[in-house]
Formats: structure tokens, C-alpha cells, sequence
């Protein structure tokens, strides 16, 4: 049977192809973005299969995840899946920025990829549980939660916190038959990052290159599927072996 799954900044790169993953397996995808309507549009034409909606909500306001996950509610009658893919990474090295640009790349970072998370996790968690539905909510995190970001710190902060939200939602929402993980990638091959990709990037991996796209989607899908219940509060790490712990 087809489930519903939202999945958060889904316009380009990582989060389309989870969406587009998700809808080859045959599920209904609500494709969430912020600020690139047109890529979205995009993103939903790619998608095979019917069902399929757009959402458009700015996480970094205070009530755009409640709204958000209500009108997911309204239009697809509940949701099954969540991925929490949606994130900002603004620059902010400590040595050269100032303090009042550091104080707004803390609150907006962590407004987007850990309130906005949580609040979407809580009500979609509160849907299925309402429904009596054994769901899955996966988080997009990062390799840098444990790596570090020298020059994103609240990056990788968020992201650490992000991976810690899951690990509780796991035990807090197991006793409902709901399985939470989290996937830390590296460095991916998208739009956001390209002009990062450069070849001392790639040798971080011994493979030499960086993940695909559809490389974190594949991981997304398995962790959201009934057979990965068991990897319920698991941290995945993608990231061809670059950074080993």
C-alpha cells in the first residue's frame, strides 16, 4: 500500500532525489520547498506515479512547520514518512565574522535545520500515532556534527542536535511502532556545495570522489522502509570512508 511521505527541501540536490526515490518505490510524495517554487515544480515532474503535491512554507518562521504539516495532513490524509532534509549553512568563521553576523547565523541555522525538525517530527509523530500508523521519520544529518565545521560551526552544531533529536524520538516513539535514524553524509555532489567539490575534497575518500545524490536517497529509503525498523535511533554514516569513528 502506498504511504505518504513529506520531505523537506525537496527543490534540488539531496532532496530531490529522496523524492524521486520515494516515488519510484511507489510511495506519495509531498515535496516541500522555501524559496525555489520553480525547482520544486521540477523536482514534482520528475516524480513517477500520481498523488503527488507541493508545499511551499518557510521554516525559518516560527509556525511554518505546524502549517506545513497540516496542510500535508489536509491534502494526503496523514503522513507515514518524514525526512528531515530541509537545512541553511550560512559562512560564519568565528575569527573574521562579526558578532552580530554570528549571532544571526546561530539563530536562523538552528531555526531552520533543528526547530523546524522538531516541530515537524512532534506533529507528524502525533498524526501517526493518531492513526494507529507504524511510521518512519528519517533525518538528513551530517558528517560535520563529528567532524567539525571550522567555518559553518553552527552548521555542524545543528547538526549534531539534529542526530541527538532522533536518538530520543527513537526510544520516546518506539512504544507507537514509529522507527527514527538519522544518515550523516559528507560531502555530496550538488548544486549547494559545487564550488567546494575541489580535488583535495574528493581525496578525503579513498574511493576519490564524493557521494551521489542518489547514493544518500538510497540509504533514506532503506531507513524509512518496514525491514530497517530495527535500525531504529542509528546514526548512518555517508561518507566513503572519509571520516571513520
Amino acid at each position: 500500500m502506498s504511504r505518504n511521505v513529506l520531505v523537506t527541501g525537496a527543490s534540488r540536490g539531496i532532496g530531490r532525489a529522496i523524492a524521486v526515490a520515494f516515488a519510484e518505490r511507489g510511495e506519495r510524495v509531498a515535496v516541500h520547498c522555501s524559496s525555489r517554487p520553480r525547482e520544486a515544480r521540477r523536482t514534482l515532474e520528475l516524480l513517477s506515479g500520481e498523488g503527488h503535491i507541493l508545499v511551499r512554507a518557510d521554516l525559518g518562521e516560527p509556525d511554518a512547520a505546524a502549517d506545513l504539516v497540516a496542510r500535508v495532513v489536509e491534502r494526503m490524509g496523514g503522513i507515514d514518512v518524514v525526512v528531515n532534509n530541509a537545512a541553511i549553512n550560512t559562512p560564519h568563521p568565528p575569527v573574521t565574522t562579526s558578532h552580530e553576523r554570528w549571532r544571526r547565523a546561530w539563530r536562523s541555522t538552528f531555526d531552520v535545520n533543528v526547530f523546524a525538525a522538531a516541530d515537524v517530527s512532534h506533529l507528524a509523530a502525533r498524526n501517526m500515532i493518531d492513526r494507529g500508523v507504524r511510521g518512519h521519520i528519517v533525518n538528513v544529518g551530517s558528517r560535520g556534527a563529528f567532524k567539525g565545521e571550522p567555518d559553518h560551526p553552527a552548521y555542524g552544531a545543528s547538526k549534531a542536535a539534529l542526530h541527538a533529536l532522533g536518538q530520543s524520538l527513537a526510544v520516546a516513539l518506539a512504544p507507537y511502532g514509529i522507527a527514527v535514524a538519522s544518515v550523516a553524509p559528507g560531502f555530496v555532489e550538488t548544486e549547494r556545495v559545487a564550488d567546494r567539490l575541489t580535488d583535495q575534497v574528493r581525496a578525503q575518500s579513498p574511493f576519490g570522489r564524493v557521494a551521489r545524490p542518489e547514493e544518500v536517497a538510497a540509504a533514506v529509503c532503506h531507513l524509512a522502509s518496514p525491514e530497517a525498523v530495527w535500525s531504529s535511533g542509528a546514526v548512518l554514516d555517508l561518507n566513503g570512508a572519509s571520516h571513520l569513528r
